[in-house]
This record gives structure tokens, sequence and C-alpha cells, in this order.
């Protein structure tokens, strides 16, 4: 008998045994259907540090309360990394960017291997690929650079909409998810945005959004930058910051405040954090795809250690 793998993707994989010959007979093809669940997550101790030298068999996962049998198991030394900067170049928000274009590259050079990659998507209320995935730092900054001066001719993701205000936060997030990540395998995948969170232009949600990152094990982090009236929140600054912290906390990440944390350190410590991912799989105890959500709960066994991963995902 032989054996032929069919496919895989990130949330199953279908395994399928090809025909035995015996003679003139054949036996009927069989075949398994497998469902593997797969989430990235980082693990801090009790000072917030990162700990990157855990094994399998510090960690135990659930779902839906259920324990599961973890069946793969990775760590940053395996699988490579594809990272989506999601840059902000509404009005609010443009210079900001301008002045952080060197801590871009630099975040990016320190980070990027020749196995890694990264695109870079500026957004208002149209959204640019800028560059294309790639793990040259340098071409990347280059195309957040020549966007920043006004050029206009990069291609967009999506479909084009009419858009009234500036603002589409939530379809750049959606489309990165499912033009550019969801089709990715064996990688540890994360988007990275620079903005204040204020959307107000988006054909899609802040629920769509955080469900495209979920079923597609994408890691949110944030740097927030909020443009603020004689130094004072306003109600629509409150709105920005609780969708970034929605966002972040939801798939896994973190987001980081500009006022209060030096920029530059916050791409260090995101480098830090990213350098420093593990990855599980299971297969679920529940097999059945009615489109529910399921909690997903990843426990180190190690004490006083935390595990930040997506909360659950869509059974599709």
């Amino acid at each position: 008998m032989r054996l032929r793998l069919v496919g895989l993707t990130p949330l199953f994989a279908v395994l399928a045994a090809a025909t035995l010959s015996l003679e003139a007979q054949s036996v009927p093809t069989i075949q398994v259907e497998t469902h593997l669940i797969d989430s990235t997550f980082s693990v801090h101790d009790a000072e917030g540090r990162i700990i990157s030298n855990l094994t399998q068999d510090d960690f135990a996962v659930a779902e839906d309360g259920v324990p599961q049998k973890i069946r793969f198991f990775a760590n940053h030394t395996t699988l490579p990394l594809s990272i989506g900067l999601v840059i902000d170049e509404s009005g609010s928000q443009e210079k900001f960017v301008r002045e952080h274009e060197k801590d871009i590259q630099a975040f990016l050079d320190a980070l990027l291997s020749p196995q890694d990659q990264a695109f870079a998507l500026c957004f208002g209320n149209h959204l640019r690929l800028v560059s294309d995935y790639t793990a040259s730092a340098a071409a990347i900054t280059d195309g957040i650079r020549r966007f920043d001066k006004g050029k206009a001719d990069f291609p967009e993701i999506g479909p084009i909409e009419k858009r009234e205000l500036g603002t589409a936060l939530y379809d750049a997030i959606y489309f990165s998810v499912r033009e550019k990540m969801a089709s990715i395998r064996q990688r540890r995948k994360i988007i990275l945005i620079l903005s204040d969170g204020e959307e107000n232009s988006s054909e899609h949600d802040l629920i769509d959004a955080i469900e495209a990152a979920q079923n597609g094990n994408v890691l949110i982090y944030a740097i927030r930058y909020t443009e603020m009236e004689h130094g004072q929140m306003t109600a629509r600054n409150r709105y920005g910051v609780r969708v970034l912290d929605h966002l972040t906390s939801q798939t896994g990440g973190r987001v980081f405040d500009a006022h209060t944390t030096n920029v530059k350190a916050a791409f260090a410590e995101i480098a830090e954090e990213l350098r420093g991912l593990y990855e599980v799989a299971y297969q679920s105890t529940n097999p059945v795809r009615d489109g529910t959500y399921r909690k997903i709960l990843i426990q180190s066994k190690q004490p006083a250690m935390t595990v930040r991963s997506r909360t659950g995902y869509y059974a599709r």
C-alpha cells in the first residue's frame, strides 16, 4: 500500500490512502480527515520577561475546557516568521510614521533572517501594498518612504471601495490576513499595526477583523500613537485605545502606547518576543464543523508562567 499526502492547511490536514493493486483486483480508496488546530503563542515569567526554552512537555492545551493531545510542537528555531506591517497613514498618523521610518527599518534589520519575510500595507481610506513579501528591510522601508512622499502607484488589496472618511483599519487587517497570510503554511504569522485605532471607513467591523486573525492564527501587535487635543483624551481617542486592546488581547499579541513607552524600546521588545514564539497543534476532540466559537486555553506547567495566545477560533 502506498500513502499519498493530499494537502495541508493551518487548521486541518487531509490524509488519503492510495489504491492497492492485487493483480486484477483493487481495494477502494479510504480517506481519513484530520483537523489540526494550530496556535502560536508567547510565554512570560512573573516579571514579564519572554521565556523561550520550554518544551512540549511544559504545556497543556484545552478546547472548551476539554483537554487536547498536542500533535505538533515548534519553537522559534523551527518555524520562520511572516510579518505584515499595517501602517495607518491617515492625517493624524502620517507625521508619526515619517518620524519613525528609521526605527521601522532597524526593527526589521534586527528581526528578519533570510528565511523570514515581511510585507508593508499603508492605509487611509485605500489599502496600498507598498512592499510585497521580502526579507529585505531596506526594500520594505523604501516602499513606506515612497508612499510618505506622495507616491500612489502601489497596488490595492481587497475590493476597491468608495469611502467617505479616511481610516479603514478593520479592512486593512481583514484583507491583510485574507489575501496575504491565510494560505501561508508552516510559519509564525504576525501583524504589527501602527495606528491610533480610530476606525471610520471600513466595510468590515472589529469582530470581522478579530475573527479573520484568529482563524488565520495571526498574532496582532500594535504601537499606538494618539493625537490628542490639549493633551487630553477625547471619547474618540479612548475608542481607539479599546479597539487596539481588543485586537491584540484576542489574538495573543500586545499593544504599546507611544506616549508612555519609547518607540525604539517598543520595537525592540516586540522583536524579542517574536524571536521567542512557540506553536502547538492538536486534533480537536470535537469534530463538528458548525461555525461555532471554540475557546482555546494553553497553559504552562511551569509555575508563575503566563501564556499569551489567541483566545479561540470559529469551527468553519
